[in-house]
């Protein structure tokens, strides 16, 4: 039966078309939700804490996250002519500009940090016909380095919210604020851990519901104030005035954008595969539109730059539920969940040190996720190595030391304030420098980083297993295809002077 409806629904278009009827789809469609609730949440609630504003105000921002995600995954999943991609595929505020905005807002409140994402996102829809042309400059070397450098980023936050949050608090970074975030923590880790999948998956979700209801048997949360304001509203558009415009927050959050069209379309490319369905470039191009235009519309309504959610590209892998309508479902339900106000005062009154903990695993889940990226890029013979050494340490330098770009102009600071965008920014002129242009032969004189990343184990010369093609034998020494030779060394991992046809000279 199963088989004959997915080849009725292969007929009229693709795996993705697939009817459900509405009650298995709105089933899966908040199992949807529930697996980026945890992230959807969170950038409203560090951008919102930056900006210093009221936890109703927060509570409001949660909601307009939720609202406008809705529409945009409604539009990505069922789409209209020349928007969506028409794939099962959820969106949400991204992470990757949470940095940068937390930056811009310091300076320019959140009007400032609107008016960059409507901006920025406008220049995205501009050049999403072109963009195919420009993924080739955003490799797994680049996506890779700026990825982990948006989770490394993240981690002071989730410090400062294990502490308490509030540095003027008397109990900020006690004993009691700490072990709530490290509770919280640990039952992130033993949930991760049991056999039950759907309780593993939501484990973020689940710490942050138990950790809070802790919270407050120990008197460390406070709801009082949920209750203040309407149940149920309609975002009101520019709830915080009109936004503005400044060229090097603009400027910065360019950056970002191109890193998320990067995102999606890996999304898009990876969402494709599963479902089993052509992922073409126009169906990229209508994708990447829509992933723009949600993001241009989003500050009207009090939201921030959307992109792909992966988790839920994992989630439909893991479920086999293919239908693009079960995901318009879940926008459908993020919709309504945006226009209940007390929803997100309520998140907002979860105490800080509950949602420190959960970050930690969190935001450290995006730090992971790049270096599962770069662990697929080839380092061998190249100055790859080089491009992610510079561009993490780059982007490491205002997270290490916030003030470090203090005496600089003010567009200096708010471009490179940013640790993504130093990284991004060095990034992509690296990988053009060492990998798209070369005006001479590669290799002649080697840099000690290109030959560092390969060496040969003496232990297992004789099977040839680690020897590739261009390898050649030069005075009875291993040499590579441009000439440079191949260190040798021990089991122990000890230098190896090796001669072939006479054994190992020295150690």
């Amino acid at each position: 039966m199963v088989k004959r409806t997915q080849t009725a629904a292969a007929a009229r278009g693709g795996p993705e078309d697939e009817r459900l009827g509405i009650g298995k789809s709105f089933t899966y469609g908040i199992q949807h939700v529930l697996t980026m609730y945890g992230g959807i949440i969170a950038p409203p609630l560090i951008i919102g804490g930056a900006a210093g504003v009221s936890p109703a105000e927060i509570g409001l921002l949660v909601a307009s996250c939720l609202f406008i995600g809705g529409l945009a995954t409604i539009l990505q999943s069922y789409g209209v002519p020349f928007f969506g991609s028409r794939l099962p595929l959820v969106q949400g505020t991204s992470f990757a500009g949470v940095a940068t905005m937390t930056a811009i807002v310091a300076d320019g409140g959140l009007p400032g940090v609107f008016g960059a994402v409507i901006a920025s996102s406008v220049l995205g829809l501009l050049i999403t016909p072109v963009f195919s042309r420009l993924v080739k400059y955003f490799p797994p070397v680049v996506t890779g380095t700026v990825i982990t450098v948006i989770g490394l980023s993240l981690m002071p936050v989730a410090a400062k919210w294990a502490m308490g949050n509030n540095d003027k608090a008397p109990d900020f970074g006690s004993v009691s604020n700490i072990g709530l975030a490290a509770l919280t923590l640990a039952i992130v880790l033993v949930l991760s851990k049991v056999a039950v999948p759907a309780i593993s998956r939501l484990s973020i979700l689940l710490s942050i519901v138990v950790g809070t209801v802790l919270a407050a048997l120990l008197g460390k949360a406070d709801f009082s104030k949920v209750a203040d304001g309407p149940i149920f509203a309609l975002p009101t558009p520019f709830s915080f005035g009109a936004p503005t415009f400044d060229i090097a927050a603009i400027v910065s959050m360019s950056i970002v954008v191109l890193v998320t069209l990067t995102e999606t379309t890996a999304d898009l490319l990876a969402v494709g595969e599963i479902v089993g369905t052509r992922v073409g470039r126009r169906r990229i191009g209508d994708g990447l539109r829509a992933d723009m235009a949600s993001s241009a519309i989003a500050p009207v309504f009090n939201g921030f730059t959307q992109s792909a959610f992966a988790q839920n590209v994992g989630l439909v892998a893991i479920t086999g539920v293919r239908s693009r309508f079960v995901v318009t479902a879940g926008g459908v339900v993020l919709l309504v969940l945006g226009m209940l106000p007390i929803l997100g005062r309520v998140v907002a009154a979860i105490p800080y040190p509950v949602l420190g903990g959960a970050g930690l695993v969190l935001f450290g889940t995006v730090a992971a996720s790049g270096i599962k990226t770069l662990s697929k890029v080839d380092y061998d013979g190249n100055l790859n190595l080089v491009i992610v050494a510079a561009s993490v340490g780059l982007g490491m330098v205002p997270i290490a030391i916030p003030d470090f770009y203090h005496h600089f102009p003010g567009w200096v600071g708010t471009i490179f304030h940013s640790g993504i965008s130093s990284a991004a920014l060095l990034a992509v002129v690296l990988n053009l420098v060492f990998n798209h242009l070369k005006p001479g032969k590669a290799g002649s004189d080697p840099s000690v980083f290109a030959t560092a990343t390969r060496v040969i184990d003496y232990s297992d010369l004789k099977a040839l297993s680690q020897l590739k093609n261009g390898d050649k034998i030069v005075d009875g020494k291993i040499v590579d295809a441009e000439g440079r030779p191949v260190p040798v060394q021990d089991a122990d991992g000890r230098p190896v002077q090796y001669r072939l046809g006479s054994g190992p000279e020295a150690h």
